[in-house]
């Protein structure tokens, strides 16, 4: 170890997930650590969405077990009654963990707007960190997807994520400091056919997000976008499930021109292979123990990053050719170094 101050320039830590593990354990934590280097987030509270399953699930468990004040939210509520919401709340009692279950459809106004406000009154006011991470995939010819399935992709992909942000961030403005994760995709960076409807909605997230995080930099809020790659969770299921609903809906001219698209669509959705679904929640907890303006803009996370990486490295290239001079420079500075 050498005394000199942790100073990293963040395009550094674009490298992947080894170089940001790397320098994470060199820098100075914002976040109490015991003697074993785990952090303890008692007193941060954290808002996720889609905690039903998967990384949501994931996240929420681990950050709770982390000391954090946890809301996990889930749509279809059902006064508690749903079986994930029950199992969540069983958990947290039998663990003792601060861990509360809220509904939120993040297709819904009205329960955004509720389920944030009892969020804050969990919390004790503004959300210290949210996680956007309510998903659904779908695979097939962009030419197939019909306006409904179009619409569901885009109103839970990506106008969920910003109904979330939108709602949390006033508080987090007042407070100056906050932290916004956004899980996004490979797939918000590279381009596959036969699933080009989610990567529009990715590619969504990516642009929405990385503009927010320079416009919120005047105001301490952080924001993150994590990038996974195939992981075997829930949302392959679901997938199949909307592909199918999808395909009852289309014509027969269009199923017959697209015939070996469609096999292909159906592969892309076969199970996310056999990577270890908490890499994801842990990249998340990584970078929340991070010191405030030290934690990066995006982390890919998966067992190869390689063609994500160059694509991020080659695009942060380009936004500092656009943003590092002039009136843009000082928040492209917060953001990127």
């Amino acid at each position: 170890m050498t005394d000199t101050p942790y100073n990293p320039n963040r395009r550094a830590l674009l490298a992947g997930a080894s170089a940001l593990a790397a320098a994470a354990a060199a820098a100075p934590s914002a976040v109490a650590q015991d003697a074993a280097g785990v952090p303890d987030f008692s007193g941060k509270s954290v808002l996720i969405t889609g905690t039903s399953s998967g990384f949501g699930r994931l996240t929420a468990l681990l950050l709770a077990r982390l000391g954090a004040n946890v809301i996990a939210s889930m749509r279809n509520y059902d006064n508690g009654e749903r079986a994930e919401a029950k199992e969540l709340m069983q958990i947290a009692g039998h663990e003792k963990l601060d861990l509360h279950v809220v509904e939120i459809d993040v297709m819904d106004d009205r329960q955004v707007a509720s389920g944030v406000a009892a969020a804050q009154e969990i919390a004790g006011g503004a959300i210290d960190v949210l996680v956007n991470n309510a998903g659904i995939g779908m695979a097939g010819p962009v030419e197939i997807n019909d306006m409904d399935a179009t619409h569901l992709m885009f109103e839970t992909n990506l106008f969920g994520y910003l109904r979330m942000a939108r709602t949390v961030l006033p508080a987090m403005r007042e407070k100056n400091e906050g932290q916004i994760f956004n899980i996004s995709s490979q797939l918000g960076r590279l381009l596959l056919p036969n699933i080009g409807m989610y990567c529009a909605t990715k590619f969504g997230v990516e642009a929405m997000f990385e503009t927010m995080a320079y416009e919120l930099a005047p105001f301490g809020v952080e924001i993150t976008i994590i990038q996974p790659g195939g992981y075997p969770t829930k949302i392959w299921d679901n997938g199949r499930r909307y592909v199918s609903e999808l395909m009852e809906r289309a014509n027969d001219e269009r199923k017959g021109a697209y015939g070996g698209h469609i096999q292909m669509a159906q592969g892309l959705l076969s199970g996310g292979g056999s990577t270890n679904p908490m890499d994801v929640p842990n990249a998340i907890a990584e970078i929340i123990a991070m010191p405030a303006g030290k934690r990066p803009l995006r982390r890919p996370v998966h067992p190869s990053t390689a063609a994500t990486d160059a694509a991020n490295n080659a695009m942060a290239q380009i936004q500092a050719s656009i943003l590092g001079n002039g009136a843009y420079k000082s928040w492209h500075d917060a953001v990127t170094d």
